[in-house]
C-alpha cells in the first residue's frame, strides 16, 4: 500500500451511519411541503442545508426555513450516532501507523457538540474537525479536503479521503486526494466513476486498501 500521510472522513455515512435517520427526517419535511414529490429525501443526500435550502425552500418557502432549522436542531439534539462497522478501530489502527486523521464535514459545530455528548472518545480519534463553519465553499467544492490536508501538514495527493455521497466525492476528487467511496447511501457502481475504491463498511478496510497498490 502507499506510503500515505494522512486520512480525511467526511462524519455522515461514513464514520456514523446516521442517513437513515437523516431520511426519516427530511421525509417527513418534503412530505409536508411537496406531498406531490415523494422521493426527495432521496435526493438530497450528500447535500448541505444551504443546498437544500437553496433548492427547495426559497422563494415562498423562504419564510420557513427558520422553524425548519429549529426542528432539525431538535432532531440532531435527540439522534443516535451510531458507528459505521468498525470506524473507530479503523481510525486507530491507521494512527497507530503513522498517520494523522481529521474529519472534514458539513456539519456545523452545534451537530458537533452533539457528536462529542454521545461518544465523548470522539476527539480522540482524530487531530482536527473541520466543520461548515470553516469554509467558505461546501462541497462539491474541493475546499474542505484541502484546508483538511493542509492542517495536518499533508499534500492532498498523500491523503486518503472517506466519503459516500456524490458532492463530496467529487470534492475529495478535485482535492487531489485517493478517495475511498463508503457504499452506506449508493451503490458501489454508482460511485465507481468517482471513487478509487469502494467499500461497504471498515471491516476488511486494509485487506481492500491494498489493492490500490
Amino acid at each position: 500500500m502507499k506510503d500515505f500521510k494522512a486520512a480525511l472522513f467526511d462524519l455522515d455515512g461514513v464514520i456514523f451511519d446516521t442517513e437513515p435517520q437523516y431520511t426519516l427526517f427530511w421525509g417527513s419535511e418534503f412530505r409536508r411541503y411537496y406531498p406531490d414529490r415523494p422521493g426527495l429525501e432521496e435526493a438530497i443526500k450528500g447535500q448541505t442545508l444551504t443546498q437544500i435550502y437553496d433548492k427547495w425552500f426559497s422563494g415562498p418557502l423562504d419564510t420557513e426555513r427558520e422553524a425548519l432549522t429549529e426542528r432539525l436542531d431538535a432532531f440532531e439534539a435527540q439522534m443516535d450516532f451510531p458507528y459505521v462497522k468498525g470506524a473507530p478501530e479503523f481510525v486507530r489502527a491507521l494512527r497507530e501507523k503513522g498517520l494523522r486523521t481529521a474529519v472534514v464535514t458539513s456539519s456545523n459545530h452545534a451537530k458537533m457538540q452533539n457528536v462529542f455528548h454521545s461518544h465523548p472518545e470522539f476527539t480522540a480519534l482524530f487531530d482536527r474537525i473541520v466543520t461548515a463553519e470553516d469554509i467558505a465553499r461546501s462541497k462539491p467544492a474541493p475546499d474542505c479536503y484541502l484546508k483538511g490536508a493542509g492542517l495536518l501538514g499533508a499534500d492532498p495527493s498523500d491523503c486518503l479521503a472517506f466519503e459516500d455521497s456524490f458532492n463530496g466525492l467529487k470534492a475529495a476528487l478535485d482535492a487531489g486526494t485517493t478517495v475511498i467511496a463508503l457504499t452506506t447511501a449508493h451503490p458501489a457502481s454508482e460511485l465507481s466513476a468517482l471513487s478509487h475504491l469502494q467499500i461497504p463498511d471498515y471491516t476488511d478496510a486494509f485487506d481492500a486498501l491494498e489493492r490500490l497498490g
